[in-house]
C-alpha cells in the first residue's frame, strides 16, 4: 500500500511539473509577446501590398499619382506599426491585465484532482494489490517438474517476505495456507496467530487458526481450538467451518445433543455429494448412537463409521464412503532402524498418484509411538478437492518418519512404500525401512 501512494505522488509532481510553469507564466510577458508577433504579421502584409503597388505601376494599371498617394498610405501604417508608442491598444491590453496569479486554478490542479482520482480508485480499485506478494504455486507444489527443494525455497522466499511486511494480512493468511497444506502445522498456526492480529473478527481465520491448533493436538479441539472455534461462532454464526468444529469439541466433552445441532446445522449449509458432507452424515450418525447411550466410534453398518469430524481440510480420520475409494493397510517401522527414531518423531502415512502429480492425494498424521499403525486412506483426506485419491485408480501409498514434522522429505527422513496400489486394497504391508539420502 505504501508503495502504491508513493507512486502516485510521484506520478502527480511529474504531471504538475509540466503544466503549472505554463500556468504561472506572467501574463504580461505574454500580451507582449502577442503583439510583437501581430505587429510583425502586419508589417509583412503592408510589403507585400507595396510590392504590388510597384508592380502594377510598372504594368500601367495605375498612374503615377496614384501610384503615390498609395504608397504614402502604405508608409504611414508602417510606420505606426513599427513605432511600440502608437500601439495604445496593445498597451492597454497589457495594462488592463490582471496581475495575480492563477491560484485557485493551481490549487485546484494540485489537491483537488489527485484527491477525486484517489478516492475514486480506493472505492473500486485494488490498491493494496501492489504489495501484495505473489502466491506461490500451492496448487502445483507435488507436480513433477517442481522439486521439493523448490518448493521449500518457495515457502522460504514468502516467509522471508513477510516479516518485511508485518502488516500484510493478504500475506500472513497465504503464509498460513501454505504451510497448511504442507502439514507445517506449528509453522501454519503461527502464521495464522500473526493474521488474526491484523483481523481479529475475521471468522474464517479463527476457524482455521483452531483447525490447526487441533491437529497440534492429536486432533482435539478442546482448550485454545474450542475457544477460537467461539470467537468465530460470534462473529458468523453461520461458518461453515465453525460449526464443524464447534461439533467436534462438543462430541469431545459428550455434549452429544449440542454435537447433533451444530453438525445439522452444517449439514445444511454444506455443499451436496461432498466427502465433507459424507463425513458430516458419519458423525452425526455416531452422535445420535452415544445419545441412545451407544458406544461412541463403532460403525452400525459396513458403510458407515462413528468417528467425528472438524473439516474435510484438516485430515481428520475417516473410513471411506465406500469401497472403491480408499486404500487401507499396516505401516511398521523395520527393527533395523528402530534406534534412529524418537517416540514423539512425526509419521506421515500418504497417498499419491502412480502416474502424474507428485502432491498426496490423502495424507494421515501420526508419531512412532503409534506405531505399528493402521490406516484407511480415503477422498476426506484430501489436501485439493481438485486432487481426490477416487481420481487415480492405482496410486502409491507410502510412509515416511520425519523428526522436523515438515511433510516435505529431506535428508535422514526414514520411509517406505508400496507402488501400484489398486483403490479399495486393503490389508497392504507398509514398512519403513529405508533413509532419505
Amino acid at each position: 500500500m505504501t508503495l502504491f501512494w508513493i507512486l502516485t505522488a510521484a506520478l502527480t509532481v511529474l504531471a504538475l511539473a509540466h503544466v503549472l510553469p505554463v500556468l504561472f507564466r506572467p501574463r504580461r510577458a505574454l500580451a507582449a509577446a502577442d503583439a510583437a508577433a501581430r505587429r510583425s504579421s502586419t508589417l509583412a502584409i503592408l510589403r507585400e501590398q507595396a510590392a504590388q503597388l510597384d508592380a502594377e505601376l510598372a504594368s500601367g494599371h495605375l498612374d503615377a499619382e496614384q501610384h503615390r498617394a498609395a504608397r504614402e498610405d502604405i508608409e504611414r501604417r508602417v510606420l505606426e506599426e513599427a513605432d511600440p508608442v502608437s500601439a495604445p491598444t496593445a498597451k492597454a491590453s497589457i495594462a488592463s491585465a490582471p496581475a495575480d496569479r492563477p491560484w485557485k486554478v493551481a490549487w485546484l490542479l494540485t489537491l483537488g484532482v489527485p484527491l477525486l482520482l484517489g478516492t475514486i480508485y480506493s472505492q473500486i480499485g485494488s490498491p493494496q494489490a501492489i504489495d501484495t506478494p505473489p502466491p506461490p504455486p500451492v496448487a502445483s507444489l507435488g507436480a513433477d517438474n517442481v522439486s521439493d527443494a523448490e518448493v521449500e525455497e518457495l515457502v522460504k522466499k514468502l516467509a522471508a517476505a513477510m516479516e518485511q511486511k508485518p502488516d500484510d494480512l493478504a500475506g500472513w493468511t497465504l503464509l498460513a495456507r501454505t504451510y497448511a497444506v504442507l502439514q507445517r502445522f506449528p509453522e501454519a498456526s503461527k502464521a495464522y496467530a500473526r493474521a488474526t492480529v491484523l483481523a481479529p473478527d475475521d471468522a474464517q481465520l479463527l476457524a482455521d487458526h483452531a483447525d490447526v491448533l487441533a491437529m497440534l493436538q492429536g486432533q482435539k479441539i478442546s482448550g485454545e481450538p474450542a475457544r477460537l472455534v467461539t470467537r468465530a461462532l460470534q462473529i458468523d454464526p453461520k461458518n461453515l467451518k465453525a460449526l464443524a468444529l464447534a461439533g467436534g469439541a462438543a462430541y469431545e466433552a459428550g455434549q452429544y445433543p449440542q454435537a447433533i445441532e451444530y453438525w445439522t446445522l452444517a449439514r445444511q449449509m454444506a455443499p451436496p455429494d461432498t466427502p465433507f458432507t459424507e463425513n458430516l452424515d458419519r458423525s452425526l450418525i455416531d452422535a445420535r448412537r452415544a445419545l441412545q447411550g451407544g458406544t461412541p466410534g463403532t460403525a452400525t453398518a459396513p458403510d458407515t463409521a462413528a468417528a467425528p469430524v472438524g473439516t474435510a481440510a484438516t485430515g481428520s480420520t475417516s473410513p471411506a464412503a465406500s469401497d472403491a475409494t480408499h486404500v487401507a493397510g499396516v505401516v511398521s517401522l523395520s527393527p533395523a532402524l528402530a534406534g534412529k527414531t524418537s517416540p514423539s518423531d512425526t509419521v506421515f502415512i500418504f497417498a499419491r498418484a502412480a502416474e502424474g502429480p507428485r502432491m498426496p492425494l490423502a495424507i494421515l498424521r501420526r508419531t512412532v509411538a503409534d506405531l505399528p499403525i493402521s490406516f484407511r486412506l480415503d477422498d476426506a483426506m484430501a489436501m485439493s478437492p481438485a486432487m481426490k485419491l477416487s481420481n487415480f485408480p492405482v496410486v502409491v501409498v507410502g510412509a515416511r518418519v520425519s523428526k522436523s514434522g515438515n511433510a516435505l522429505p529431506s535428508a535422514g527422513d526414514l520411509g517406505g512404500q508400496v507402488s501400484g496400489v489398486a483403490l479399495g486394497t486393503e490389508g497392504l504391508q507398509i514398512v519403513i525401512d529405508t533413509v532419505q539420502p
